[in-house]
C-alpha cells in the first residue's frame, strides 16, 4: 500500500510540476504574439457582424485553428466554431469561451479601424459596431489557442475553444433558431459533451475598468434578464372627446409608474437590486386621435429565482389591475432571458489565485453585481463556471463611454494579461484536477448543483 501510494504521489507531483512550468511558457508566447492579437481585434472591429450573421469572422477563427493542428467543428449553433485540443497528457476537459457578435451601433470614434459597415433594424438604417467588445474576446481566445497548441504534447488535459455566436441576441427573424441563440443553442446542440466538459471559463473586457486589472465576484454575478410586453386595449375615439372612449396612453403612463413600486416597495433591496425598465412605447397616429391600443416593451433584470418569481407576479398584477381601473385592458408577455451569471464559490476560492499571480494581488477587486447579462450563465448551468472582467480603460480616463454606445473605446495593451489569465486558468485547472478520481469529482458537482439549484434556478 505504502508503495501505491508513493506511485500515485510521484504521479501527481509529476503532473503538477509539468503543468506549473508551462506558465512562463504561456507568458512570453503571449508578449510575442500581442501584435498579432491587436492585428486581429482590429480587423474584426473593421469588419463587425450581427449574432447569427459572424460568417466572415467564423472562417478566420476556424482557419486559424485548424493552421495550428486544433480540431474544428463549424457551424454550431448557427455561426459558432468549437477547437479541439487534445493534450499529450490524461487530465480534465476546460472549455474557454468568447462571443463573437457585434451590435446596431453606429461608430463616432476615430480610429483607422472604425466601422463603417451599415445596416436595416427594425425598419431603421444603423451602424454595426464592436460596442461591446466582442472583438477583444475573439482575438484574445484565437490568441490562447496558440499559445496552447505550441505546448500540446505537455498539456495534462484537453481544451475546448468555444467561439459564440449572439451573445447579444439575433436581429433577423429568419436567423433565429429553434427560437434560441447564442449559448443556450451551443449547449443544447452538445458542446459541452464528446467530451464532457469538466470546467468553464470566459473573460469580458470592460471600458470602465482600468487596464491591467482584473475584477471578478462570487456567486451571482451578473443579472437574470427578461424581455417585458404589454399591450394595452382601449378604447378609439376623438381626442376633443376622450369620455367618449378608454384612453391606452394614459393607461400605459399611470402603468409605468406603478411598475417602479415594484423595485422600491416589493423588492427586499437590501438583498438584491431588481430592475424593471419600459423601453419602448408605441401607439396613437395623429394628435387629435385617441388610439385603440397600445404597445410597451422593456426589460427585466433580478438575482435570484424566488426574487424573479415575485417580479414577474408583481408586473402582471399592476399592469392588468391600472388598467382595469381605467376601463382598458393589459395583456402581459414575459419571455425568460438569460439565467443569472453565477461564479461557482468553490471554484472561484480555488482558482483565484492564478488570476492574482498572473494580474497581481493588488490589481485584482472584488466589484459588486452588475446589472447587465450574459448568457455564459447557460455554460455554468451545466458545469462550474468562472466569468471575470478584464480593464481596457486606458490609465487617466476619467470619462470612459459605457458599452453599447457609439463612443465606446478599449485600451489594447490589456489583451495580453487577458490570454495569460485565460491559459493560466486553464492550466491550474488541469493541475489541481489530474488525479482526483470520477466518484470525487461527481459528488463535488453534485453539491455544487444543489446549492445553485437551491437559490438560482433561472
Amino acid at each position: 500500500m505504502k508503495k501505491i501510494l508513493t506511485t500515485i504521489l510521484s504521479i501527481s507531483c509529476g503532473l503538477a510540476f509539468s503543468q506549473s512550468a508551462l506558465k512562463p511558457k504561456i507568458n512570453s508566447g503571449a508578449d510575442a504574439i500581442e501584435q498579432k492579437i491587436i492585428s486581429w481585434r482590429r480587423d474584426f472591429h473593421e469588419h463587425p457582424e450581427l449574432g447569427n450573421m459572424e460568417v466572415r469572422t467564423a472562417k478566420i477563427v476556424a482557419d486559424h485553428l485548424r493552421s495550428l493542428g486544433i480540431e474544428v467543428q463549424e457551424q454550431v449553433a448557427v455561426t459558432g466554431v468549437v477547437g479541439i485540443l487534445k493534450g499529450g497528457k490524461p487530465g480534465p476537459v476546460v472549455a474557454l469561451r468568447a462571443d463573437m457578435d457585434g451590435l446596431p451601433v453606429s461608430e463616432r470614434v476615430n480610429v483607422p479601424f472604425k466601422s463603417t459597415v451599415n445596416t436595416i433594424y427594425n425598419g431603421q438604417k444603423t451602424g454595426v459596431m464592436h460596442a461591446c467588445g466582442h472583438d477583444s474576446h475573439v482575438a484574445i481566445l484565437m490568441g490562447v489557442a496558440e499559445v496552447l497548441a505550441s505546448m500540446k504534447s505537455e498539456i495534462a488535459g484537453t481544451v475546448k475553444f468555444l467561439f459564440q455566436p449572439a451573445e447579444e441576441g439575433v436581429y433577423d427573424p429568419k436567423l433565429l433558431k429553434n427560437g434560441k441563440s447564442g449559448a443556450e443553442l451551443m449547449v443544447m446542440e452538445g458542446v459541452m459533451e464528446n467530451p464532457k466538459v469538466d470546467a468553464v471559463f470566459g473573460l469580458h473586457i470592460s471600458s470602465v475598468t482600468e487596464v491591467g486589472t482584473i475584477g471578478y465576484r462570487s456567486g451571482a454575478t451578473m443579472a437574470a434578464v427578461d424581455q417585458l410586453g404589454i399591450k394595452i386595449n382601449g378604447k378609439q375615439t376623438h381626442g376633443a372627446n376622450p369620455w367618449s372612449g378608454v384612453d391606452p396612453i394614459v393607461t400605459a403612463s399611470q402603468i409605468v409608474m406603478g411598475l417602479q413600486t415594484i423595485v422600491s416597495r416589493n423588492v427586499n433591496i437590501t438583498e438584491n437590486p431588481a430592475i424593471v425598465t419600459v423601453g419602448a412605447i408605441h401607439g396613437g397616429i395623429r394628435q387629435n386621435i385617441i388610439s385603440e391600443s397600445l404597445d410597451m416593451i422593456g426589460t427585466i433584470r433580478t438575482f435570484g429565482t424566488e426574487q424573479r418569481e415575485l417580479v414577474h407576479r408583481r408586473i402582471k398584477e399592476v399592469a392588468t389591475n391600472i388598467a382595469e381601473s381605467a376601463g382598458a385592458k393589459a395583456d402581459v408577455t414575459i419571455d425568460t432571458g438569460y439565467p443569472v451569471t453565477y461564479n461557482d464559490p468553490i471554484l472561484t476560492e480555488k482558482m483565484i489565485g492564478s488570476i492574482e499571480g498572473i494580474a497581481g494581488k493588488e490589481n485584482v477587486k472584488v466589484q459588486p453585481v452588475q446589472t447587465g447579462a450574459e448568457d455564459f450563465s447557460f455554460f455554468q448551468q451545466k458545469v462550474p463556471g468562472f466569468f471575470f472582467f478584464l480593464g481596457g480603460k486606458p490609465k487617466g480616463s476619467t470619462t470612459p463611454a459605457p458599452h453599447h454606445t457609439p463612443d465606446f473605446y478599449i485600451d489594447e495593451s490589456g489583451f495580453t494579461l487577458g490570454l495569460k489569465s485565460l491559459a493560466h486558468l486553464t492550466v491550474d485547472y488541469m493541475e489541481m484536477n489530474a488525479v482526483k478520481s470520477t466518484d470525487n469529482q461527481a459528488t463535488a458537482k453534485g453539491k455544487k448543483d444543489k446549492k445553485v439549484n437551491k437559490y438560482f434556478k433561472d
